[in-house]
C-alpha cells in the first residue's frame, strides 16, 4: 500500500491531476470535500467552528442548529487574518484527518496493494504531509492561478490573493515533494507528466 499526498496553491490544477490518478485506479480523497462535510450542521467541527467565530459566518436561511456555514463568508474572514485562519485549521483538519484515515483503511483493507491519493490545498503548511510516504506538488505561476481562480462563480480577485498570500511558496513547498508536476503549460503535457508520476508511484515499494 502507497500513501500519497497531492498538493499544491489554488487553482493550480490539482484536480486535473487527482481525476487523472483516479483513472489509473489510484483511489482519490478529496479534502475540500470532506472540509463541505464536517463543517455541515451535523458534522464534527460545525458547533466549535460556529461557536469560535459566531454567527457572522452563518447563511441567511435556516434557523437555529440548521443554518448552514457560509464558505465564502468564512473564508473572506480567515483569509484576511493569520491568526483566525490558524484557528480555524486547528479546528478543522484533524476532523477531516480522521476521516481521511478512515477512507484510507477501508480501501486499503479492500486493496492492499493499493495507491490512496488525498488532495489537498494546505497539507504542508498544516503539517498534515508527514502521514504521507511521498508528495505530489502541482504547480503553475501565480498570475496563472488567479486567472484560473477568477473564472469560478463568485470569484474576488483580492480573496484569492489573500489566500494565495497566506499559502506556503512554491520554492519552500518544493523541499517536501518527491514528484513535481508543471501544470503551465497544456492539459496533454500535464496528463503526460502525471502518468510519468503514476509509474513511479507503482514501482515503489512500502
Amino acid at each position: 500500500m502507497l500513501k500519497v499526498g497531492l498538493t499544491g496553491g489554488i487553482a493550480c490544477g490539482k484536480s486535473l491531476v487527482g481525476e487523472a490518478l483516479a483513472g489509473y485506479g489510484c483511489f482519490v480523497i478529496q479534502a475540500d470535500e470532506i472540509g463541505h462535510e464536517v463543517l455541515a450542521p451535523n458534522g464534527e467541527a460545525y458547533a466549535d467552528v460556529v461557536r469560535e467565530f459566531s454567527g457572522e459566518i452563518l447563511a441567511a436561511d435556516g434557523s437555529g442548529d440548521s443554518r448552514e456555514i457560509d464558505r465564502r463568508r468564512l473564508a473572506a474572514l480567515v483569509f484576511a487574518d493569520a491568526g483566525k485562519l490558524a484557528r480555524l485549521n486547528a479546528i478543522v483538519h484533524p476532523a477531516v484527518s480522521r476521516r481521511e484515515e478512515a477512507l484510507e483503511a477501508e480501501f486499503f483493507a479492500r486493496q492492499p496493494h493499493g495507491i490512496a491519493v488525498v488532495e489537498a490545498a494546505i497539507l504542508i503548511e498544516t503539517g498534515s504531509y508527514r502521514r504521507f510516504d511521498t508528495l505530489i506538488l502541482v504547480f503553475c505561476a501565480q498570475e496563472q492561478q488567479i486567472e484560473r481562480a477568477m473564472r469560478r462563480e463568485g470569484a474576488v480577485e483580492a480573496d484569492i490573493r489573500a489566500r494565495i498570500a497566506r499559502q506556503m511558496p512554491f520554492e519552500e513547498k518544493r523541499k517536501y515533494a518527491r514528484f513535481v508536476i508543471d501544470t503551465s503549460g497544456t492539459k496533454e503535457d500535464t496528463l503526460r507528466q502525471t502518468r510519468t508520476v503514476y509509474e513511479e508511484l507503482r514501482r515503489m515499494e512500502v
